[in-house]
């Protein structure tokens, strides 16, 4: 089979042309009245699809560094966090917290399940939090929580919610402002489209306010330079220019197709994905699925690490594997930003024949089918 170049990592993902052509163009000078009016732009084209009315900050950062700014400029030493723990990202919000000194409860679920609202309830009514910590996609299971279920509980504790919703954004339904979320965060480089370079910030008025009293040390990620900044339609320090004005580009695209539109379109993607991986008498390891990335257990007899290596250095298809602990015992397949059933059908193709060379046994070709026939997006 002919090498090919496929890209079903859940970030990066590929880059649809319109963006390659806006990345390839001379660069500008941000300090300009041509760059603050797109700026000003994007600001705003974020607020759509975060769902919000209130203000998007937008970072030179991966993902990890707005989840950072989201504990720095919002907690002070003493106060208690509480972080929804089920799996590698969430885990992060922790790793930071521990790294600032702020006081950290988790609240844990084994990899691959999804947290208990009970649960959470239950562990809202131990103690007062200034804050909860939340994933919306966690990346390394697959899994979807209940975001919105979960702000409900968190609303009622007067405490501030925050999600990461680096993987989630643009894949599944997120509601900022309706599911009563203070601190949304994202990144560039997974359903929005874009190279790896920008992280976003959400902010509540809610969270505003806590931010004028929050105490801990922050420099380069403080958001009150942002705000000010923002107000004049700039950045506090250099921007990312290319990917900044790349994103313009993506917003204008999100707008012609529609944000519900973009939903449906990678649920049927999702979709057909957990449908091939299941017709290969494949296992999937999320209890419930998001609509960004599938999970799949390595079947029984196969060499988990091996096969992602074969799969990339022989076919050209890179799909993820598990992180820690999952290790060679899942391997992960996005379906989300500009990833395309025909992507999709040729990494299953590729897929089918790998696992047949490592003695796996199923019929060939049940999983392409999902991708040829009926699945229109």
């Amino acid at each position: 089979m002919r090498k090919r170049s496929i890209l079903l990592t859940p970030g990066p993902t590929p880059l649809p042309p319109e963006v390659l052509d806006v990345l390839a163009r001379p660069i500008i000078h941000h300090r300009t009245q041509e760059y603050r009016h797109i700026f000003k732009r994007v600001s705003e084209g974020l607020k759509e699809v975060f769902r919000t009315r209130h203000e998007v900050y937008t970072f030179t950062a991966s993902g990890t560094g707005a989840m950072e700014a989201s504990l720095v400029n919002f907690i002070s030493p003493g106060d208690e966090i509480l972080v929804l723990a089920g799996g590698k990202f969430g885990e992060r919000f922790a790793e930071i917290a521990q790294g600032y000194g702020i006081a950290c409860d988790c609240l844990r679920v084994p990899y691959g399940e999804t947290f208990d609202l009970r649960d959470v309830e239950k562990q809202l009514a131990r103690k007062s939090y200034k804050a909860v910590y939340a994933t919306l996609l966690e990346t390394s299971t697959g899994v979807l929580n209940d975001i919105e279920g979960i702000g409900e509980l968190v609303s009622k504790h007067h405490c501030l919610f925050a999600v990461d919703a680096i993987s989630g954004l643009l894949a599944d339904r997120f509601e900022t402002d309706g599911w009563k979320v203070d601190l949304a965060i994202s990144g560039s480089q997974k359903g929005l489209m874009l190279p790896p370079g920008l992280a976003f910030l959400s902010v509540s008025s809610k969270a505003k306010e806590a931010m004028g009293q929050a105490k801990l040390p922050r420099y380069y990620l403080d958001v009150a330079l942002y705000d000010k900044a923002l107000r004049e339609e700039d950045s506090p320090f250099t921007p990312a220019i290319s990917i900044v004005l790349a994103l313009d580009k993506v917003l204008e695209m999100i707008r012609r197709k529609g944000i519900e539109n973009i939903w449906k379109a990678t649920e049927k993607l999702a979709q057909a994905t957990r449908n091939a991986v299941q017709s290969l008498g494949l296992e999937l390891f999320a209890k419930r699925s998001s609509n960004g990335v599938t999970a799949v257990k390595v079947p029984a007899g196969v060499d988990g690490v091996k096969l992602l290596k074969i799969l990339q250095d022989e076919y050209g298809v890179v799909m993820a594997g598990g992180q820690a602990e999952l290790k060679g015992k899942i391997f992960r397949i996005a379906h989300m930003g500009y990833i395309t059933q025909e992507d999709l059908a040729a990494g299953f193709e590729c897929l089918e024949e790998v696992l047949q060379k490592l003695g796996y046994g199923f019929k060939r070709g049940s999983s392409v089918k999902w991708f040829t026939s009926g699945v229109q997006v």
